[in-house]
C-alpha cells in the first residue's frame, strides 16, 4: 500500500504534549468525527482495535457513524470473540 507523509515539527508534538503516535491517533478521531473517515478507517490509522477506538471516541464524546459495513465488521469481531472465549 502506498503511504503520504506529512512532517510534524518536533516543538508542535512538544506544545501539544503528544508522541507521533498520539497525533495519528488524534488525527484519526478528528476525521472520524467530520465523517471523513469510517471507523474502520480510521481505527487501522490509528493502530487500534475497533474496541479501542470506540471507547476513545465515546471517552472524547464523538458520537457513533454507524452503517451497514460497519454492522459487519462489528459482527465479525463478536463471532471473533465469542470464538476465543467459548
Amino acid at each position: 500500500m502506498a503511504a503520504a507523509q506529512i512532517e510534524i515539527p518536533e516543538d508542535v508534538l512538544d506544545s501539544a504534549r503528544l508522541t507521533p503516535a498520539e497525533a495519528k491517533r488524534e488525527l484519526a478521531l478528528a476525521l472520524y468525527s467530520q465523517q471523513r473517515l469510517s471507523a474502520g478507517k480510521a481505527r487501522a490509522f490509528a493502530g487500534l482495535s475497533l474496541w479501542e477506538f470506540r471507547q476513545l471516541s465515546a471517552s472524547r464524546g464523538v458520537p457513533v457513524h454507524f452503517d451497514e459495513a460497519e454492522l459487519t465488521e462489528d459482527l465479525k469481531a463478536i463471532d471473533c470473540w465469542e470464538r476465543l472465549h467459548p
